[in-house]
């Protein structure tokens, strides 16, 4: 039978409504775990100290002058970069994990057999990326201020445009592992977890891109989130603004998040046909 033909024309318009439902739904799981909770700080916590003890002992040893000055400074940036990768890091989780917990609850196929559409998943999936996001990032930023005297906050304007491209290529990045999991099960978790770290390497998060080799140099100018931490240590090191990073690393971003959403439909069709929506298992 034809859904189409059987749902109401509003059922086939995009929703605020269903959206908020979805969130809605997702706001009261989470609510309900004080683990889910506690896990959105912890990791975040305990990477901030980590780096933020290395960059003090880099800057110690600067000022004792067993570092040169150079690397004292470059290592201010440590910090900074750290709490911006959580921001991609994270933003991934947070959209992966909630298309995660339907999996896990065999709730995919219930969902897709409603009149809720792609899209209003998606957006669903973005909006409790940034509330799990804010749940974990805001206050280990507030204790980097308190601990390590680094304030992200005073990054001002420059802070929202790095936010908005690192949150675009988490966006990305998760619909395209939302979708493999859809189509080939839970055996495709892992990529959940490992695909961020793959690209961290090529990202430049703590050191410039001149470091990598020059055939890599030429597929990290293909990631986004090289040209924020690049504009994150002109910023730090330079006082410089490059809203030329900016725009180039928004507009591949732009290209990016529409091929993921087109891989996104595709692999819910392949999954469609080949009948594994019901099939969530290894």
């Amino acid at each position: 039978m034809n859904m189409r033909a059987v749902l109401p024309p509003s059922a086939m318009s995009f929703s605020a409504g269903r959206v908020a439902a979805m969130v809605k739904r997702y706001l009261y799981l989470l609510r309900s775990s004080w683990p889910r909770i506690f896990d959105l700080i912890y990791w975040p916590l305990v990477q901030m100290l980590t780096w933020g003890f290395l960059q003090t002992y880099l800057a110690r040893a600067s000022n004792a002058g067993a570092l040169s000055g150079r690397l004292g400074l470059a290592a201010g940036t440590l910090i900074g970069a750290m709490l911006l990768w959580d921001i991609l890091f994270r933003g991934q989780l947070g959209f992966s994990v909630s298309f995660l917990e339907e999996m896990w609850s065999r709730n995919t196929a219930n969902l897709l057999m409603s009149p809720l559409r792609p899209a209003e998943l998606v957006m669903a999936l973005m909006t409790m990326s940034l509330v799990r996001l804010a749940i974990g990032f805001v206050p280990v930023t507030l204790l980097a201020i308190l601990f390590f005297g680094f304030n992200l906050w005073g990054l001002g304007v420059a802070l929202g445009f790095f936010f908005v491209n690192l949150i675009l290529t988490s966006w990305s990045i998760g619909l395209l592992c939302s979708g493999l999991v859809l189509r080939y099960g839970l055996a495709a978790e892992s990529l959940v977890w490992t695909f961020m770290f793959l690209m961290q390497p090529l990202a430049c998060v703590f050191y410039p891109l001149s470091v990598l080799p020059w055939p890599l140099q030429i597929v990290s100018q293909l990631l986004p989130p090289t040209y924020v931490f690049e504009g994150l240590r002109a910023l730090l090191i330079r006082h410089e603004l490059r809203l030329d990073l900016m725009g180039e690393a928004f507009v591949l971003n732009i290209v990016f998040f529409a091929a993921a959403f087109c891989g996104f439909l595709l692999l819910l069709r392949s999954a469609r046909r080949a009948g594994t929506l019901l099939q969530t298992g290894e």
